[in-house]
């Protein structure tokens, strides 16, 4: 008669499951989605929809008074476009903290103002994966890999003159800038957008429509794609 009170040969007796089942107990590690584009691309509607926790990169733009603003070539204007009017080791620092914490204290920007004139708490949680955008994703995008919290980098690309106006509309809708002051940089913009979007894509940020951007955070967010191990050749400026 079989004893089923005693253990048996060459089985363990209540073994617990988590000697031999094939879970980890370590947390799932976060990573960052970088969403860059030129400016009115349509990043920060795009990253809405994904329903995932958004970084707004634009939060850390340098304040007006911060004598390290460059200035537009030939002009008195400061030039918010470039990666020195911003600042990349905080937004960097950020990414870090919420990879590593779930959580970090970012500035609150009014780009009417140029200052910060707020802070708050992200609070992500623990959740996997995240989207940072800004028009200067891609200038962190080396460091994000090399720091080994990248997941993805994207650069939305459209019609230069589809993005001017979308820029535009939405500048004047928010009071951004004087109306002289947004027209001369949304037409130095539209002039340089296709050579916006080669250097991101030389940073490393992969240059696509909105459909396959969404399509990548999806399979991203679904542990599909690693973090690219290296830049992708730049296309030519057309």
């Amino acid at each position: 008669m079989l004893d089923t009170n005693g253990p048996r040969r060459g089985s363990p007796d209540r073994v617990n499951a988590s000697h031999w089942c094939p879970v980890s107990s370590q947390p799932i590690p976060t990573r960052v989605v970088l969403l860059a584009g030129p400016s009115g691309s349509g990043k920060s509607s795009l990253a809405a929809r994904t329903d995932l926790p958004v970084l707004r990169l634009d939060d850390f733009y340098k304040e007006a008074d911060d004598p390290t603003l460059p200035l537009v070539p030939a002009s008195e204007d400061i030039d918010w476009d470039s990666p020195l009017s911003w600042d990349a080791d905080a937004a960097v620092a950020a990414i870090v903290e919420l990879c590593a914490t779930g959580r970090t204290d970012v500035p609150v920007y009014d780009l009417a103002t140029s200052s910060r004139v707020d802070a708050r708490t992200l609070d992500i949680e623990r959740t996997p994966l995240f989207v940072a955008e800004g028009i200067f994703a891609a200038d962190i995008v080396a460091r994000c890999r090399e720091l080994g919290v990248l997941a993805d980098a994207l650069c939305l690309r459209g019609s230069p003159a589809t993005t001017f106006r979308r820029r535009l509309l939405r500048d004047l809708r928010e009071g951004r800038k004087s109306v002289p002051f947004l027209l001369r940089r949304g037409w130095r913009l539209m002039r340089a957008e296709r050579s916006i979007v080669a250097r991101q894509s030389a940073l490393g940020a992969h240059p696509c429509g909105k459909a396959e951007a969404l399509g990548r955070l999806a399979a991203a967010a679904a542990g599909r794609r690693q973090a690219p191990t290296a830049a992708p050749a730049p296309e030519p400026a057309a």
